[in-house]
């Protein structure tokens, strides 16, 4: 573990903070997939977990002060995470990784053009509710 990230760029996210209600349901479902985006375990302590790539890093913490039970991402407050993927055949990939690690594919039916036909991705549920997109753009 290490404290030291490279400089920032002016105006990036240093870090975005998840409250999850699982601790090891969330490092089950969340590492192997930043683990294979090149992110590396920044911090480790008995509520949390951090992964950090470049200067940016996020947390997932299982608070005492939680109140809820499973996140909606229908309701006010963070939707989803969307992350940068190389190609098109790279997302799939992560799909396959992501549907044997428990998450679920959402808009099976347009997938993988849920978000228009300008690019090729994949929107996925964890199984406390958390969304991402894998999103990579269409080679020509």
């Amino acid at each position: 573990m290490t404290d030291r990230l490279p400089p920032p760029v002016p105006g990036s996210l240093h870090h975005v903070e998840i409250w999850v209600p699982d601790l090891p349901r969330t490092i089950a479902d969340w590492q192997w997939l930043l683990e294979d985006l090149g992110y590396t375990l920044h911090q480790s302590w008995e509520n949390g977990r951090s992964w950090n790539l470049g200067s940016t890093y996020l947390v997932f913490e299982q608070s005492p002060a939680l109140t809820g039970k499973r996140h909606d991402r229908l309701a006010p407050g963070l939707n989803h995470l969307a992350f940068h993927i190389d190609t098109p055949d790279r997302v799939d990939l992560l799909v396959a990784k992501a549907r044997e690690n428990g998450w679920t594919l959402l808009f099976p039916d347009r997938h993988p053009h849920a978000g228009g036909n300008h690019q090729h991705a994949a929107y996925l549920e964890s199984r406390d509710g958390f969304e991402i997109e894998l999103v990579a753009p269409l080679t020509a």
